[in-house]
């Protein structure tokens, strides 16, 4: 499968997406990352390493908590790319953003969409990735892969997302990201999943 960028923002463009009022959560974004490996179109993930005090050992995009110094929060998602890959902040082609999340530990997310080249040469943060995973959009798309569970949080129960890739769960807030993602740009399979 191979994605247009011109096509990806024309699809990311035509929804509105939800704005969630920051509140006292802290602000924070991550980058969904695609680009061409092996004649296919291929999504960045990272297993956080064990150590960090948030999400440690989980299936992740880059991203991380926004600083004062960040312009924006797209800034915030290309600078955490940039710390923990080695991507730089010029060689990213800024496609669109997806909704607000808000994640378990207080975080508002702002998740936004890149690509890079082909053959990019990552220079990965040991410190803080433990493993980069490279997985195929087409292989995203496949409904056997796909389950929800009901989970309850403070008192009430919220569908939670899983994406089954070999050994990897795709889980959680990461996982929400991805499906709307693939929602969004017409990639997902019909009358799979509850929410746009």
């Amino acid at each position: 499968m191979i994605l247009d960028p011109k096509q990806v923002r024309r699809d990311l463009s035509r929804h509105t997406c939800r704005r969630i009022d920051q509140g006292v959560l802290k602000p924070s974004a991550v980058l969904l990352l695609f680009y061409p490996k092996n004649g296919v179109d291929t999504i960045l993930f990272t297993r956080r390493a064990e150590h960090l005090p948030h999400h440690a050992g989980e299936i992740a995009f880059p991203g991380g908590r926004a600083h004062p110094t960040d312009a924006d929060l797209c800034a915030t998602a290309l600078r955490e790319t940039e710390e923990e890959m080695g991507v730089r902040q010029e060689d990213v082609s800024i496609l669109g953003r997806l909704d607000d999340f808000i994640s378990v530990y207080g975080f508002h997310v702002v998740p936004f969409v890149g690509t890079i080249p082909a053959g990019y040469p990552f220079n990965v943060n040991r410190h803080e990735i433990a493993e980069v995973i490279e997985v195929p959009v087409a292989r995203l798309c496949d409904p056997r892969i796909y389950h929800t569970e009901s989970w309850e949080h403070l008192g009430r129960l919220y569908p939670v997302c899983f994406f089954t890739i070999d050994d990897y769960q795709i889980w959680g807030l990461t996982g929400a990201i991805l499906r709307q993602f693939l929602q969004r740009i017409g990639q997902w399979p019909p009358g799979l999943g509850v929410r746009p």
